[in-house]
């Protein structure tokens, strides 16, 4: 009983601490999606985002009880916590479960999205850095096409408009006065887009994934904890609960 109520005070502090940690997983995955909204367009793709926000802010109140109970047993409270306790679990398991499968579907849609964004893209080498979803895109992560700058030789526009440049937002920061001139190469970012795209999906989705594992762990070990002291203190006139 004693080990109960040491690790239930300790788990209470872990709560505490990890409440801010887990909001910042839900904020990483509901952010990355507003800014690339033109690929991920399901808006459903968003939910282990805010799963996981509403996780982080019910572990304040749990972390709370948890440390409350471990200095007076009280009735109300430790009942209060089983049911946020199980309520958490039910959080935190579907925002695992959504997204490691999201994370899996929509690696696979986006070399198919990107290629056709860039399929569809007019340029020419001339005009100004447009605000089309895939300069939006390039300017952001520093890339430039699919996998690199010669997806753009492959485009229906590289044929009759300007066939040795790239749009200009495929050009470095560092260098104002690149145009996207295919001469000179080593003002455009060498790397593509595919790739910093899905190294951010997977940071994202696999932080919320471990995240809520070992959250999960953690709040099983509080419930068997509660659960040992509220067998000290039986509630008799509440057995039908």
């Amino acid at each position: 009983r004693s080990f109960a109520r040491s690790l239930l005070r300790f788990l209470g502090f872990v709560f505490w601490g990890t409440a801010a940690a887990q909001a910042f997983g839900g904020v990483l995955v509901i952010l990355m999606l507003k800014n690339y909204r033109h690929l991920f367009q399901d808006s459903y793709l968003s939910l282990p985002g805010w799963l996981t926000l509403a996780a982080a802010l019910i572990l304040l109140p749990t972390g709370i009880l948890a440390v409350s109970i471990s200095v007076k047993c009280s009735r109300n409270q430790q009942g209060t916590l089983m049911y946020l306790l199980l309520l958490l679990l039910c959080l935190e398991m579907s925002s695992a479960t959504l997204a490691r499968s999201y994370s899996v579907r929509t690696a696979s849609q986006l070399e198919s999205v990107m290629g056709y964004l860039v399929h569809q893209h007019n340029r020419t080498c001339s005009q100004d850095p447009g605000n089309s979803a895939v300069d939006v895109i390039q300017r952001k992560l520093q890339c430039c096409g699919v996998h690199n700058y010669t997806d753009w030789l492959k485009t229906p526009s590289s044929s009759w408009h300007h066939p040795a440049c790239v749009p200009e937002s495929c050009c470095k920061e560092k260098h104002s006065h690149c145009s996207g001139d295919l001469g000179h190469v080593e003002q455009l970012s060498e790397e593509g887009c595919l790739k910093k795209l899905e190294g951010q999906l997977r940071f994202a989705m696999l932080y919320v994934f471990w995240f809520c594992t070992v959250l999960i762990f953690l709040e099983l070990l509080a419930g068997v904890s509660n659960g040992i002291l509220m067998r000290h203190q039986p509630f008799h006139e509440l057995r039908i609960l």
